[in-house]
């Protein structure tokens, strides 16, 4: 399947969940992933109305690729390195895969 395909699915499911994709361009830095997915919070209980009960959004970094195609050496590494500065980082490659790490 293409990355284009399978992007729109992501872009489709971020939408339906409430949530942001933005395309991401680095300047000066090879390797960082193509998109920024930024969720809403979910709160855990509607009971409460406190900061500890409505938790902070969650923000993924997706590097899409068409299927069967993992993350290029290059890439690899400065998703590593993002990873090592505690930012989430996917590889998505499939329709499976994008609802994996929505869910």
């Amino acid at each position: 399947m293409r990355e284009s395909t399978i992007e729109k699915r992501l872009v489709a499911r971020v939408k339906q969940m409430g949530g942001e994709v933005r395309k991401v361009s680095w300047i000066g830095r090879r390797g960082a992933p193509d998109r920024l997915v930024m969720l809403p919070a979910r709160r855990l209980t509607d009971a409460l109305d406190c900061a500890w009960c409505n938790p902070a959004g969650v923000a993924i970094w997706i590097e899409l690729k068409a299927t069967g195609k993992t993350a290029e050496p290059h890439q690899a590494r400065e998703h590593a390195r993002m990873r090592a500065m505690g930012q989430r980082v996917e590889v998505v490659d499939s329709f499976e895969r994008v609802d994996e790490v929505l869910s």
